[in-house]
């Protein structure tokens, strides 16, 4: 292990910010963890459903202002396409080829994970497994995977990103709810939210690149706007407190975004900017780096296989022929928190199984090799194939 950190440590360029790594790990971990606190696959009468612990104990929703981390995501998911898609013009590689590099890494794990799912669907209803059991596993894997199409478009559209000024789609998300809400406009018009909420803390990464973010004082104005903001659209305007989707509610912050939950994810961002000074003193430490490090080179691995992982311990845990209390019972009280809680390290146990088993699928890309700032950890750790061409512009969002 301690030869594993000096490499880590060694391969890194002086010059990388570290935080930005972390940032990304921290956005990714919040996500796993917060699928694992609000997803429950509740065993009734031989079928498996999900149900959430947010529609009978709404006085959780603080949970899901910090592990709902998409906007922190999507900001530094700005950030690296822009720095990349800039080195890759420096060095006359082509948006296409760019582009290309980009997805190649992007959606090879996606096929490993889906392939395998198509396998195991066919087998569980070969075996006799209730179709809505089937059904309501293969969602619970799938649906995830909307936020990596909205990764790729935007990806894609790096270039117009890079030009265009944060409050374009933030209006555009206001002016769709108010048509939504406010007028009685279709439903439909809320899925436009989804490109441009996201395109919100996509383009402030964007700008990042060219400065307009480094001060202290534009982290503090997306806090207290961002907060002040979310606070009176939930309190005046009547949205969700929560925010993630909630099976049965009537409106969801997320699905399609609402006004709210870029307003929030702002505010997140501030924070995020806020934190970056912390967080370079931090990973100063070989060993804490090392830690970010190895998150960030298995970044897709982890949030493609975390809900598999949680699904196995459940399928494991049905073998002694009862319900477990926090895995398969209704989430309806305190006593089921305390109960998840205790089986979370079980979910990371699988995790890491999965993430041996399914990683080469991620760090075999030809798009996972170095940075647009230099060589990464990944080489030192020879866990990736050589790029036959180095003009060829780097992976999804192994960079920073």
């Amino acid at each position: 292990m301690r030869d594993l950190v000096l490499r880590i440590d060694a391969a890194t360029p002086p010059g990388r910010d570290r935080a930005v790594d972390a940032l990304r790990a921290l956005a990714i971990l919040g996500v796993v963890l917060g699928h694992w606190l609000v997803s429950a696959l509740v065993v009734d009468s031989g079928t498996m459903h999900v149900a959430s612990p947010l529609r009978a104990m709404p006085h959780l929703a603080p949970v899901s202002w910090l592990l709902q981390t998409l906007a922190v995501f999507f900001l530094v998911g700005g950030l690296a396409g822009a720095k990349s898609l800039a080195a890759a013009r420096a060095r006359d590689v082509t948006y296409f080829r760019w582009l290309g590099a980009r997805m190649s890494r992007l959606f090879r794990p996606v096929a490993a994970v889906l392939a395998v799912w198509a396998v195991a669907a066919v087998a569980m209803l070969a075996f006799g497994t209730d179709s809505g059991t089937v059904r309501a596993l293969v969602k619970l894997v799938v649906s995830p995977l909307w936020f990596l199409l909205v990764f790729a478009a935007l990806t894609a559209g790096t270039p117009l990103a890079a030009r265009l000024h944060p409050l374009v789609p933030l209006a555009v998300v206001a002016l769709v709810d108010l048509v939504r809400y406010g007028l009685g406009g279709p439903a439909w018009l809320g899925w436009v939210n989804v490109a441009a909420g996201w395109l919100v803390p996509y383009c402030l990464g964007a700008a990042w690149t060219r400065g307009a973010m480094r001060s202290r004082g534009t982290g503090w104005a997306l806090v207290v706007g961002g907060v002040t903001a979310t606070a009176g659209l939930v309190l005046l305007a009547g949205y969700p407190a929560d925010m993630v989707g909630v099976p049965g509610a009537a409106v969801s912050n997320l699905d399609p975004p609402t006004i709210a939950a870029v307003t929030f994810g702002l505010a997140q961002c501030g924070v995020a900017l806020l934190l970056l000074g912390r967080l370079r003193r931090i990973l100063r430490r070989r060993i804490t780096w090392a830690a970010v490090a190895l998150v960030n080179l298995s970044a897709m691995t982890i949030f493609l296989w975390h809900q598999t992982a949680m699904m196995a311990v459940s399928a494991i845990g049905l073998l002694g022929g009862e319900p477990l209390p926090g895995l398969h019972t209704v989430p309806d009280g305190p006593g089921w928190v305390l109960a998840r809680l205790a089986w979370l390290p079980a979910f990371a146990a699988a995790l890491l199984v999965c993430s041996a088993a399914f990683r080469t699928y991620e760090r075999g890309t030809p798009g996972n090799r170095g940075s647009a700032e230099g060589e990464g950890p990944a080489s030192a750790l020879r866990w990736t194939s050589p790029i036959k061409d180095s003009k060829v512009a780097n992976g999804a969002w192994g960079e920073s």
